[in-house]
């Protein structure tokens, strides 16, 4: 390391750190570290950050951090360069000369990083919940963002240096700082297993905000740092030394607990110092099961058992399945100590498994969520950097493990909207708000204006453009043209159609309806008391039902004229292709009765096998209907007297007998489209005698009436015609 120290021109104080910096590399890997410090010297200058702190040595700080966790080559450069994009406008062409792609790809995603400092701010400095709720939201984004765990675990370092730097100083700002790092940054290194940068952010921020508290806590332990992880160490060695003794193989660490942990753990639970077991903890790890109960013996030899402070977690998990055996003890000095003990694989599934330490101590929620498999997999991958030293193999397992399924969009007063990768503006508007979405007419992406097909990338800021009026294209829910790829999204559109057609449906009804009404001069009649005649619970019920076809106006006039009103009934019946009054006996056969007038009724317009009963009229015979008519159940209802059994004859099931019936038809319209449906109707030799269409804001609504021999005819012609490109629906009437 000599030769690589006497390369730096620098004065003889530079040296010990550089060697630290250069610490486990070759001589190749640390002559690019050096020549690393030498460039960004003269780049950076004497510039100074946002907070006061000297570049150059914010970048050394932030360095050491990387080297403390045991980062590579390049992590080790990108933080010395973290500032270059700040410096010249073609950092990345120079990194990418000097200093190799995978240099520049760390830093440019730093950089990128570093541009949601105002919206991490924003989040935890505002006392509004909803924006304090987005911690959650920005903690996934800083992971989503990058293409490299590494930079976040630089982020880590960048943030801890700047508390460390704020330790030295007295200004206002650091607050806003702490808060951030104490709701953003601590919980994430927290996730990804960065103990030591977890522990520092917690204490460094506590210290800033709570000042007076921090002290107190700090006396309450009554010992410095220094001594209690010397205790610490001294027990490790004790503990080691007895296990051996007994033959098991074990590894014990252990840390004390830091300052913000045991103030948190008194606060959140309520308990006094004096009630705190863990304070210091020993932690073991074993091969087997019978080794964990070996262990616990030995360590209750060793010092003395705390009553009712042993919780055996073996033999009866925690519901999140977490396992181990938890003890605390009295050590030599007087003090509690804290110990775990349990195998290496309980040890796995509890840091990475469902009963990962982080989410025990934030509550996060329900476990085994992707995401939760996901910081699994991060957390995995920093235990694997240490084995792999072929850097695109640990890229490859990078890319596995990142989380490529959410991006993270912003609205431009800051707000993080997550989306499932794919989304356009037109899914970022109906996630803010159902309205804006229908309303969406045009977007920016980070000032730029876009397609409204555009797929969203992490980091983008994303601005709605809406129109005073209107409602969503139907082209939105072409699935070939890509503009929609959330579920919510699509929902909110079609109900926006369906609305509109049910709005459609029940302005035609109610015109059905008053038209009845001034034909039979009732204009001022109840309407809410006709529609309950009528069966229907509402008004709004009536008008859809007439507006469908499933009341006609001889229907109306019925409730109208009251009880002793005549049924709808057919003063002609079509038979054959021509007119005549009244069936003969073969054709419909009334039960009970001979040789009345049968007709069928126009408003169901029944055929052959349908299930079928009579109604008898004043002066007009047996009017037959289908059991299922809207119309005749009205009339039944209301003069069950009045209704007699009926079937049909022998000759009414004859090929020769033709019968009319309504099909009903609603499609996309378009060119043809009446052509292609008559098209089918006429293979199937079906005679269509009446054709009525209604066509509105692309909609096609088509009543054909057609004669059939029986109503088993019409079924594989309903079903052709749903085969018809743009048919959405095709039903008897």
């Amino acid at each position: 390391m000599v030769s690589v120290t006497h390369a730096l021109s620098a004065d003889n104080d530079t040296q010990p750190l550089v060697e630290r910096l250069c610490e486990g590399l070759d001589d190749a890997d640390a002559a690019r570290v050096v020549r690393a410090v030498e460039a960004m010297r003269t780049h950076y200058g004497d510039a100074v950050l946002g907070t006061g702190e000297n570049t150059l040595q914010h970048a050394l700080g932030m360095a050491l951090i990387c080297v403390s966790l045991k980062m590579d080559v390049e992590a080790r450069i990108a933080a010395l360069c973290f500032a270059l994009h700040a410096e010249m406008d073609n950092a990345t062409e120079y990194l990418e000369k000097h200093f190799g792609a995978r240099v520049a790809r760390l830093v440019g995603g730093m950089h990128r990083l570093n541009g949601l400092r105002v919206i991490t701010r924003r989040t935890a400095t505002a006392m509004a919940p909803e924006m304090r709720m987005q911690a959650e939201t920005l903690r996934k984004m800083l992971l989503a963002m990058v293409e490299d765990i590494r930079v976040v675990l630089m982020r880590l370092a960048s943030r801890t240096q700047t508390l460390r730097y704020y330790a030295g100083t007295d200004c206002e700002a650091r607050k806003d700082v702490a808060r951030e790092s104490l709701d953003i940054y601590a919980p994430l290194a927290n996730r990804l297993g960065v103990w030591q940068l977890k522990w520092e952010l917690e204490d460094l921020s506590f210290r800033f905000l709570e000042p007076e508290t921090y002290k107190r806590v700090a006396k309450m332990l009554d010992e410095r740092r220094v001594e209690r992880e010397q205790f610490i160490t001294d027990a490790i060695a004790r503990l080691e030394a007895e296990t051996r003794k007994a033959g098991v193989k074990a590894d014990v660490f252990g840390r004390p607990k830091h300052i913000y942990s045991i103030y948190h753990k008194m606060h959140s639970k309520k308990l006094d110092f004096s009630q705190l077991y863990d304070v210091r903890a020993l932690r073991v790890l074993v091969d087997e099961v019978k080794d964990c109960y070996t262990v616990l013996g030995i360590v209750h030899q060793m010092w003395t058992p705390i009553p009712k402070e042993y919780d055996d977690y073996i033999l009866k998990p925690k519901g999140n399945h977490y396992q181990s055996l938890h003890t605390a003890v009295m050590a030599d000095d007087g003090r509690a100590l804290e110990v775990q003990i349990r195998t290496h694989d309980m040890h796995r599934h509890a840091e990475y498994g469902v009963a990962a330490h982080w989410r025990y101590k934030e509550g996060s929620g329900p476990a085994g969520s992707a995401y939760d498999e996901k910081i699994a997999l991060l957390r995995s991958l920093l235990s694997w950097r240490d084995e792999i030293s072929d850097a695109d193999q640990w890229e490859a397992k990078y890319r596995d493990a990142s989380m490529d399924d959410t991006i993270y969009a912003i609205t431009p007063q800051g707000r993080v909207v997550d989306l499932p990768r794919g989304a356009t503006p037109i899914d970022f508007a109906y996630t803010l708000h159902t309205e804006l979405g229908h309303r969406c007419r045009g977007a920016k992406v980070d000032g730029q204006l876009v397609p409204l097909n555009t797929p969203l990338e992490s980091g983008q800021t994303v601005e709605i453009t809406v129109a005073k009026e209107g409602g969503p294209s139907r082209d939105w829910l072409n699935p070939q043209q890509g503009y929609v790829a959330t579920g919510r999204a699509r929902r909110k559109i079609k109900q926006h159609f369906s609305q509109l057609e049910q709005g459609e449906l029940l302005e035609r009804g109610r015109s059905v309806v008053h038209k009845e009404l001034q034909r039979e001069g009732q204009t001022q009649a109840n309407i809410e008391a006709l529609a309950t005649r009528m069966g229907f619970k509402t008004a709004d019920a009536m008008f859809m039902a007439a507006g469908r076809g499933d009341v006609g106006p001889r229907a109306v006039q019925v409730a109208l004229q009251g009880p002793d009103a005549e049924t709808p009934a057919a003063d002609e019946e079509v038979h054959l292709g021509r007119a005549r009054s009244g069936h003969g006996d073969e054709d419909i056969l009334v039960v009970g009765v001979g040789k009345l007038m049968t007709s069928l009724a126009r408003c169901c317009k029944p055929a052959p096998p349908d299930a079928i009963e009579g109604f008898v009229t004043r002066g007009r015979g047996i009017s037959v209907h289908r059991v299922d008519c809207h119309d005749f159940k009205i009339m039944a209802r209301r003069n069950p007297e009045r209704v007699i059994p009926a079937t049909w004859g022998g000759s009414a099931v004859a090929p020769n007998h033709r019968y009319p019936i309504d099909l009903l038809v609603q499609a996309v319209d378009r060119q043809g489209l009446l052509r292609d449906i008559t098209d089918v109707l006429s293979r199937e030799h079906l005679n269509v005698i009446a054709v009525n269409t209604l066509t509105k804001k692309g909609k096609a609504r088509m009543r054909f009436t057609v004669e059939v021999s029986g109503a088993q005819q019409v079924q594989r012609a309903l079903a052709l015609i749903c085969e018809v490109p743009g048919i959405d629906e095709a039903q008897r009437a």
